[in-house]
């Protein structure tokens, strides 16, 4: 033997706790280096129970000092051990630290690594969809935040990312609906409420621009988009010079583009001019002379009192200013405007029979309205009162003429909307869910609101709800499972699969469907679709013990054992004691397949398996479990007692099995 190997042997030796019956074995790479680093995630006292046993066992040190000088002797410096946890976390850090340095590109790359190491690990999708964000790549940020929020759907970070690519992609809604959910996981989290707030802002400031909140001028602004507004000022020849001012073209352009900043504009008097052709009135009678000056300032003026400053005496007896003629009325605009008032008269008496309840009144004097003024509003009006009604073929009907009017008359998107989405509020209670997602659809197309987006969820929801319920049939659901057993005997594998689904899908109660599917789907070796059609039949019915029995043999297959042997508590745990037996060999199975799939391993490879074992550190971390030790350090009986407890005796086995117990003397 070398003396490397007569070192790193020695070294190992001293790391044994030995007593009777048993031997707790930490392993290492170049003697303690994984000891020492194990101890760094555990107590104190595992730390004195491990070293103390070592350094009193060891015929040559007498202290632990000794002990200490001993081992650090043996070493040979080693580098950390690479793992592919390790390797990810270094390379997550390096995206991290480019994209604090605003390097993209190689944060993007960085992050790419690591995901190709740990495909499911959330935290890298949330960071490499921040950094598409960061370059305005929304559609892959999307899709990043929707695979963390696939793999970690209870993390709200994932929704966060979620929402600032959907408000990156414009989607607002989609948006409010992710922040909404990071809220709902993480109620206290400020950036959530903070992404959450910023995108309610820019939904209120979209419905503003829209119109759904009218201009500042209670709808004057709406006049400037009028079909015939250049040919009105090009006949009126007040008006017809500006056509040729660019400044001014570019400013109406604005209020056509948005009506609420005519209140801005309407400052400079040529838009007085134009509002006056546009109306039919003059819009600077009555006005306080100088107004038409005073409103094209540039600056506001001071109001300073100043009382020792008297007006001069020609000032106090100014003549009041001629006051200009009133420009002619264009007859088209008043007859307009009258229509408009008398159309709006009837809508306001018909509104007070809606809030009565007295729908067919109110009808009638929509009806009237509509008469009076083109406005596809009344008909919209006249479409819900007959809702209400109960009338909803009726309400379906007139609401389509509204659309077929809107569109002659291209009326506002909104308006067009609201109808879409009375139609479909119709079609869903008649039951007819296909017509009402239809519509629902087709109204969101022309105007995203969040009452539309709503009604379209809940239909199809229900309508998927209402299929699946359709299609319950206890007596088809045992045609396919007796098919399905046929199909099984005959070792038609994918047709066994196709049967069992099909009962899954008449009985979905019956948990005798995904646990025959997943028998079918081992067969396949679909290992992780087998565990979750267990996990559906055992939430179906925890008592039904074939489910866990195939849930295990399905783990097992995976060298999940840790997991198999959860299992098997579960299933002793919901068992009357009909299958304690078979739970018992299904248990020794899974422990005889742990111990055979370390068979001839070496300590480096023991050693990485336990460090990247979850369940194992849980256990060694755990303080009842390190009590348990340090008490059979000297009372080795009392591991025995401790094992009639099935909680521990589960943990005490996992830490046999993955070999941090060895059987000894």
């Amino acid at each position: 033997m070398s003396l490397r190997e007569e070192n790193l042997a020695s070294a190992t030796a001293a790391e044994k706790m030995f007593f009777d019956g048993f031997s707790i074995l930490f392993l290492s790479v170049a003697g303690v280096s994984f000891l020492e680093r194990i101890l760094s995630e555990i107590s104190r006292s595992s730390a004195e129970l491990i070293t103390a046993a070592a350094f009193a066992r060891h015929p040559l040190i007498s202290t632990r000092v000794e002990f200490n000088q001993h081992i650090s002797s043996l070493l040979i410096p080693t580098q950390p051990l690479l793992t592919p946890g390790n390797m990810a976390d270094a390379l997550k850090a390096e995206g991290n630290k480019a994209f604090s340095a605003k390097d993209y590109p190689t944060a993007i790359d960085k992050f790419t690594q690591a995901i190709a190491i740990e495909p499911q690990n959330h935290i890298l999708y949330s960071n490499r969809s921040a950094v598409y964000s960061a370059q305005a790549e929304y559609e892959k940020a999307l899709e990043d935040a929707n695979k963390a929020t696939e793999i970690k759907p209870d993390w709200s970070k994932g929704w966060q990312r979620k929402g600032a690519a959907y408000r990156g992609l414009g989607d607002l809604l989609a948006a409010h609906d992710a922040y909404e959910e990071a809220l709902k996981i993480e109620p206290g989290n400020d950036q959530a409420k903070s992404g959450f707030n910023a995108v309610k802002r820019a939904i209120d400031a979209e419905a503003q621009a829209d119109g759904v909140t009218g201009d500042p001028l209670g709808g004057l602004g709406g006049i400037f988009n009028d079909p015939q507004l250049f040919q009105k000022l090009a006949s009126n020849p007040k008006t017809s010079a500006l056509l040729a001012d660019a400044e001014f073209m570019s400013k109406l352009q604005r209020i056509k583009e948005n009506p609420n900043s005519v209140g801005e504009e309407i400052k400079d008097p040529r838009f007085l001019q134009v509002m006056s052709v546009l109306l039919g009135i003059d819009m600077s009678f009555g006005a306080p002379p100088d107004a038409a000056a005073s409103s094209g300032a540039t600056e506001p003026q001071e109001d300073v009192p100043m009382p020792d400053v008297r007006p001069a005496a020609s000032e106090q007896k100014r003549e009041p200013e001629p006051q200009p003629e009133p420009e002619p009325e264009d007859e088209e605009a008043i007859a307009k405007k009258k229509a408009q008032e008398a159309g709006d008269a009837e809508k306001k008496i018909g509104n007070d029979f809606y809030k009565k309840r007295q729908f067919d009144e109110a009808v009638q004097h929509y009806e009237k309205a509509w008469e009076l003024n083109k406005d596809i509003t009344y008909l919209n009006n006249i479409g819900a009162a007959k809702f209400e009604k109960g009338d909803l073929h009726g309400a379906i009907e007139i609401c389509q003429k509204a659309i077929e009017e809107g569109r002659e008359v291209r009326a506002d998107f909104k308006t067009m909307a609201k109808a879409y989405t009375r139609i479909g509020t119709a079609y869903e209670k008649l039951g007819d869910l296909t017509q009402a997602i239809e519509y629902y659809n087709k109204s969101l197309t022309e105007h995203r609101t969040p009452d539309a987006l709503t009604k379209l969820r809940n239909a199809e929801k229900t309508k998927i709800k209402a299929e699946k319920e359709s299609y319950i049939d206890p007596a088809e659901a045992e045609k396919a499972r007796e098919l399905g057993q046929k199909k099984f005997q005959e070792a038609d594998w994918p047709g066994a699969v196709d049967a069992f689904t099909e009962m899954t899908k008449r009985a979905p109660q019956d948990p005798r469907g995904f646990s025959n599917r997943a028998a079918a789907l081992i067969k396949l070796m679909a290992f992780p679709q087998a565990v979750q059609d267990c996990d559906e039949a055992i939430s179906r019915d925890p008592k039904f013990i074939r489910a866990y029995m195939r849930k295990v043999q399905a783990l097992v297959a995976m060298k999940e054992y840790n997991k198999a042997l959860d299992a098997c508590t579960e299933a002793q745990e919901n068992d009357d004691g009909t299958h304690a037996r078979e739970i018992d060999q299904q248990q020794q199975k899974c422990l005889d397949a742990q111990f055979s799939s370390r068979a001839g391993e070496t300590e480096q490879q023991t050693m990485e398996r336990i460090q990247n074992d979850p369940d194992i550190m849980a256990i060694l971390q755990d303080p009842v479990m390190q009590s348990i030790l340090q008490q059979a350090k000297s009372d080795p009986a009392a591991l025995q007692e401790h094992m009639q407890n099935a909680q521990v005796r589960l943990k005490i086995q996992k830490l046999m099995a993955a070999g941090v117990i060895r059987l000894g003397r």
